[in-house]
Formats: structure tokens, sequence, C-alpha cells
């Protein structure tokens, strides 16, 4: 038994899909029904009160006397063609001579009875009620299909739980109110409070005016639903309007419903005739019978037949219902859906039309009930988005919840981060300490004269934010800015104050749009110009670039970069990264750039250094990173470079290295990880003064003693490498505090790991098995902190 909770639950699951049922789904669904009653109660009649009485024609058995020809085995009594073979018949049997009795048993009129059944009726007189139910249940699936497939009804589900959550979203209550109160104003994104006048009951009637603000409609959890409801919303509308698969699913499954009932047409209408009430049998039974032939009766021919004609008459009324179908799916594009009449009824602004799914399913949903567009419609709304993120706004705080926002960023500097906000709240102003501002995924900003104020302010950060000032705040951070990082898609969200920034110290501008969008040459005005990093899609730098800077960091992308000969006119250059450029060698204007420190070529698909390497042109060079390439040989020219300290070559080709490259003396930090070599030379040792060396990921099977003769060693990666063995002399490295030894077949550690003093178990990494196979003593000294005596 159910109980009445469950059966409540039940129809609650079943209640949301009516919402995009419109009439003519539900009409069918009822056909359906009718269709399924009937193939029931024809299918129940059939399986127990149908039956076939046969008697025999004439006495004499056609089959012993051998004089009759052979006859149609079944057929039904109509039409002169059958009068004449009856009359025929008899005649025949009159004439024969007479050898069995007239009379046959019971059971030979049953045995009779069944054979003619099976060979006499037509077989849609036995079978069509339940080709009858097999076409019911089939056209009931196809009527519901797009809400049974996985990558519809996930879809439907999802769009229906969110128009539920508008319903009863109570920002749409708010909206819908004030839009009440303001009729003819209308714009949703400058409502105000409504006021209602009520009137006391009493001898004065006094009136009484009552105004209902923001936060008495809507306190601040609520804010915060709608906030979430904005952004799922949006969400699902960008997935939904990625794809048309709901309204190809709904006409395919239409016009296979529309084809099906075509056919269901087509053959029972034609067969529909072949039920009659008697037929002529001849069984092949004379030697067992008696008689060659029987006329025979079924009982539920007519009964049969007025259902037959019910059910086609059904089917004909669906199909007609499915033309009117087709014709609604035709005669508009429900791939595009325009909230314009949801506008003239109200006082909403600014809804975007919607494409795809979503305006399908919103189409769906109109012949329910055109007040679903409208919820719905509130939450697309940009002014309407921009209302409650005021309202969210005078529900933080304003100064005091602002300053719990400030952080302070990876330099230590206090940065306020402000997102998806109508407007910069004045409290901003009123924070003298801030040092950096950050605006992001904010539709208007106007800085006011009130930014003189911010004393302290150094940087600017506008990502995806459109930004005007008054003049008196321009003049401020010409003077104070030192900073600025703009983020955008369009070129016209670039700000033109940009260029009159003539203290600016750092600029950073990021996009995804190519070269010729970019106004780079303009930026050569900006004097105090010393750091420049691009990330956008370049393929070539301006010959009238900024020639002054100190530092160019440009991330491309994966496009490739050309024209670099403009890098020779900027001799004060001192660190150039050119990330994901495609040059596939080092530039030769490089070479050019004598004042250069630091050279960052993180992939770029270079292939060989040998062509046109001149590192002795970089005698300042420090730092260099040629990470993330195909180089498969360094040049012997690369010792010329003896300035340098640091040199990055993983995730490279790498099968040998040259010896020149053991002469850089100053060398600090040597990082081969990621290549394919078998040998590490035993000249490792003449890097006295190298602190870090990784070497993980290479095929390595054994370290040479020289390596420990680099007394300065702090970290040596060895992971992932062919290591059988760790040499005892790895306990002469007493300023070692990092090892890495995991994906190596060791099988044991060496005891003089003890003598590593600043070596702890925090600081290396090996597999605990290896690491139990130590004695306790070691293990001790490695567990023991650096601050506590040793014992």
């Amino acid at each position: 038994m159910f109980s009445l909770t469950e059966v409540a639950s039940l129809s609650d699951s079943r209640a949301p899909f009516s919402t995009l049922k419109p009439w003519w789904d539900v009409f069918t669904d009822y056909l359906v029904l009718a269709m399924l009653a009937i193939s029931i109660i024809a299918g129940t009649l059939l399986i127990s009160t149908d039956q076939v009485v046969c008697l025999p024609v004439g006495r004499t058995s056609i089959a012993a006397s051998g004089s009759l020809a052979p006859r149609p085995a079944l057929g039904p009594l109509d039409g002169p063609e059958h009068d004449t073979t009856l009359v025929s018949t008899r005649r025949e049997l009159s004439a024969a001579n007479s050898r069995h009795p007239t009379k046959l048993d019971y059971q030979q009129y049953l045995y009779i009875g069944q054979v003619c059944y099976h060979q006499a009726l037509p077989w849609h007189s036995k079978y069509s009620p339940y080709l009858a139910l097999l076409h019911a249940l089939l056209l009931m699936v196809c009527n519901n299909f797009w809400f049974i497939y996985p990558k519809t009804s996930s879809r439907i589900e999802l769009f229906l739980s969110i128009l539920r959550k508008c319903f009863q979203s109570p920002w749409t209550t708010k909206a819908l109110s004030e839009t009440a109160c303001q009729p003819l104003e209308g714009n949703l994104g400058r409502m105000k409070p409504c006021s209602v006048q009520i009137s006391q009951p009493g001898a004065d009637s006094q009136v009484e005016q009552v105004s209902f603000s923001n936060a008495t409609i809507l306190d601040r959890k609520d804010g915060e639903q709608a906030k979430a409801l904005f952004e799922k919303i949006r969400t699902f509308r960008a997935h939904t309007e990625a794809a048309s698969l709901l309204c190809w699913v709904y006409v395919g499954q239409t016009l296979f419903k529309v084809a099906k009932l075509l056919a269901v047409l087509g053959y029972a209408s034609s067969s529909a005739g072949t039920i009659a009430f008697r037929h002529v049998c001849q069984p092949g039974l004379g030697d067992l019978a008696g008689h060659a032939t029987f006329s025979c009766t079924h009982s539920l021919a007519y009964i049969l037949q007025k259902l037959l004609l019910s059910y086609l008459a059904l089917v004909l009324l669906s199909g007609l219902v499915g033309v009117y179908t087709l014709y609604w799916l035709l005669r508009r594009p429900l791939r595009k859906y325009s909230f314009g009449r949801a506008s003239e009824e109200s006082s909403f602004r600014a809804i975007p039309n919607v494409h795809n799914d979503l305006a399908f399913l919103l189409h769906m949903a109109d012949q329910y009930d055109p007040l679903c567009s409208k919820r719905i419609a509130i939450f697309l709304s940009t002014a309407s988005e921009s209302q409650l993120l005021e309202i969210r706004q005078e529900h933080r705080g304003d100064y005091e919840e602002l300053r719990r926002q400030v952080r302070r960023d990876a330099w230590g500097r206090l940065e306020l981060r402000l997102c998806a906000l109508p407007a910069l709240p004045q409290a901003v102003y009123q924070m003298a300490d801030l040092e950096v501002l950050r605006l992001e995924c904010m539709a208007e900003v106007k800085l006011s004269a009130k930014v003189a104020q911010m004393e302290a302010l150094s940087e600017l950060q506008l990502h995806h934010c459109p930004a005007t000032m008054e003049p008196m705040a321009l003049a401020f951070l010409q003077e104070r800015l030192r900073g600025l990082h703009v983020q955008f898609t369009d070129v016209t969200k670039i700000p033109s104050w940009l260029y009159s920034l003539k203290n600016l110290h750092r600029l950073h501008l990021s996009s995804h749009l190519c070269s010729n969008v970019l106004a780079l040459e303009s930026l050569r005005e900006l004097r105090s110009l010393e750091i420049l990093l691009l990330q956008t899609k370049l393929t070539k730098l301006p010959c009238s670039m900024s020639t002054h800077l100190r530092q160019l960091c440009i991330q491309n992308d994966g496009t490739k970069l050309d024209a670099l000969r403009v890098l020779k006119k900027m001799s004060n250059l001192q660190q150039l990264e050119l990330l994901c450029c495609q040059l596939e060698r080092i530039p030769p204007t490089v070479w050019c750039l004598t004042g250069l420190r630091r050279l960052d070529l993180r992939s770029n698909g270079i292939r060989s250094l040998e062509k046109g390497a001149d590192f002795q042109r970089l005698a300042q060079l420090t730092c260099l990173k040629l990470w993330h390439n195909r180089i498969a040989t360094l040049p012997a020219s690369i010792g010329a470079a003896g300035s340098l300290e640091e040199l990055v070559l993983s995730h490279n080709e790498l099968d040998s290295l040259p010896h020149a490259l053991f002469a850089l003396k100053r060398l600090r930090h040597l990082d081969l990880s990621h290549n394919l070599l078998h040998l590490l030379p035993a000249e490792i040792g003449q890097l006295g003064m190298l602190q870090q060396l990784s070497i993980t990921g290479n095929r390595i099977r054994a370290l040479p003693s020289q390596l420990f003769a680099c007394l300065e060693l702090m970290s040596l990666q060895l992971a992932d490498n062919a290591l059988t063995t760790v040499p005892a002399e790895i306990g002469r490295l007493v300023l070692l505090s990092r090892l890495e030894l995991t994906g190596n077949p060791l099988k044991s550690l060496p005891l003089e790991l003890g003598c590593c003093l600043l070596l702890k178990e925090t600081g290396l990494s090996v597999d605990n098995a290896l690491f139990e196979t130590l004695p306790s003593r070691v293990k001790q000294m490695l567990a023991t902190p650096i601050s506590a005596p040793s014992p």
C-alpha cells in the first residue's frame, strides 16, 4: 500500500513537466489513454471469449469421394463469387455418395473450431488489439521522449528548477511591486521605494503614509540568494545558447509521431474490411471429420470492427494534432526569443534576446503561461541586476565592510578587490592608506575628484571594467599612479587617459586581441614607463615603440611573433621575456642588448642554439631560461656567459652536456630536469658556487663523486632517474637541506645522510620503505628540528 505522502510526492515529481507541455501534447496524452483503453478492452475480449463456431456444409466428405476440386482454405462469405462457390459445393455434396454420418462428436467440433480459427480468420481479426496496444505505448513514449532523453532531460530539469526559484525569489516580488508603483517611470535600474497610504478607521479617519524601503522588502540573505540566482541563470544561458539540441529533438519526435500515425492509418484502414462474421473453412480434415467444408462464425467480429473504427478515429485526430504541431514549429523562428512584449507591459528595460535551446524553452513555457518568461526576464535584465547590486552594497555597511575586505598582495601592499558592483562605493575614497585598487567586471566606473584623498594609491587594476574620471582625478593620478593593469576584450574599452599618465612606471595590458588593435605606438609618450607586460596575440612589434623600457614581457599565447628589430633600440633593457611566441631560435636582435641581465624564452619551440649564438656579447647576463623548448644540444659558446648565475634548461631534449657549460664558475642554480641525459659529467665538480641542482626526470644511472665537491649545494633533486646507489660522499654536503630521490630503483640509503646537519625529514623525499632501511639513530637525527641539539 502507498501512503498519501508517497502519492503526493509522485504527483509533485510529475507536475513540473506540465510547464513545458503545450495543449497539443496534453490533448495527445488523453488520446493515447483512450487508445490504450480501447486496445486493452479488445485484447481482453480476445483472450477471454474469442472463439469460432463451425458447422459442416453438406452430408458427404469430399475428400472421400475424390470428385471435388481443391478449394481455398478460407474466405469471408461476401460477394457473388462466394455465392457461386457455395452453390457449386452444395451440388457436389448432394451428388456424392454418403459414407459417414453427418453428426460429429463434441470434441471434433472443438478441434475443427480451433483449426478454422487459425486458418479461416484473417490476421487482423486476431492480432489488431495487440498491435493497437503496441502503437499506443510507442506513441506515449514518443510524445514524451524529450523529457526522458538524458541530454535533453538534464537541461529541462535545470530550467524548471531555475523557473521555480524565479517564482519563489523575493527579488521577483520586489521588482514586480516597484514596477507596479512606477508604471510611467519604468526603469528598473532606478527604482525608488514605494509608499502606500493606509486609512485608519475611526472618527478622525487619519491617513498614514507607509514607505517600504529596499531593506524592508529584501534582507541580506535574500539579496545573496538573488545574486546567486543571477549567476546561475547567466551560466545556464551560456550553456543552453551554445546549441539547439532541444529544438531538433522535439521536431524529430513530432515528425516520427506523425509518420507513425499515417502508417497506422494506412494499413489499419485497408484491413478493417477483412473483419467479418461468417467465413468458409476447408481445414483438410475429410478423413477425420467426414466433411471437407465448414461454415464458421466469429462471435467478436462486430464489436472488434466497432472498436477498430473508434481506434482509427482517435489515430486520425492525433494525426491532425501532429500536423498542427509541425505547422506551429515551422511558422515562426523558435530558436530566437525576444522580450519585447514583456518590456511593453512592464517597466523592464535592457532585456537581451536569447537564442537556441533557451529560446525554445521559453516559447514552450509561453504556451503554458506567459508569466514564466516574465519571471525569468527579471533575472536577465542588466538593469535589474544593477539595482540588486546597489542594494547589496547598501547592506555591506560601506566603509567598515570594505575595510574588512582589504588584504595584502604578494608584495605586501594593501589591496582592495571589488567585483561586479554597479558603481564604485563612495567609502573607497576614505581609505587613505590603500595602495592597490582592483576593480573587476563592473559595468562602468567613474573616478571623482575625491580620489585625491587616497594619498597612498600607487596602482590601479581594471579587469573588464571601463573607467572614466573627472579632470581633477586625472590630474591626481598623473602625479601619483605608478602601476596600471588593464584587462579587456574590446579595444574601445582601453581608457584613453592611459596615455597621459606621465609618471606611470609599470603597465600591464591583457587581452586576446591581435596586434593591429593595440595602440602600442602611443606608449612612447609614457617617458617614465620602465616595465611593460603584454598578454596578447601579437604578430609584430611596432618600430616606434617605447625604447626606454627596462623590462619587457610578452606572453603571446602561441601566436608567432616576428619583426623584433625594435629591440635593437632598447639599449636600457635589462629583462626580456618572450613566452609562447613560436620563435624557433633566439632572435638575432637579442645579442645587441649588451645590458641584458635576465632572458626568458619559455615555450617557443626552439630546436638549436648553434646558429648565431653569441653569449660573449651578453656580459651582464645573470639569468637564462630556455625551458619548455626542443633544444637537443648546447653550443660551446655558452661558456662565454661568465656572469651567468641561473640557468634553466628543463623540459628539453638534451642527451649530453658540453664541457664549456662547466666553465660558468658563478653558476648557483642549474636546472636540467626532464631531458634525455644518461650521464652527468665529472666536470660538474668545477661549479664550486652551485647551490641548487635539478636533474629530475632523466636517465642517469650513477652520480660522479666529483658532484659532492660542490660544498655549497643546498638543494639536490634526483627524482625519476635510474640510480641504484647514492655515494657515501653525500655526507660532505653539510649545507644540504633538500634531497629528492623518489622514482629511483634504490635498495638502501647511505648512513652518511646523518652528516648532513641541515637535512631533515621534511626536506628528504624518498619512499617510505626506503626510509625505514636507515638505522634508528640516523632517522632520529633526521627527525630532530634544527633548533634542538643533536644526540
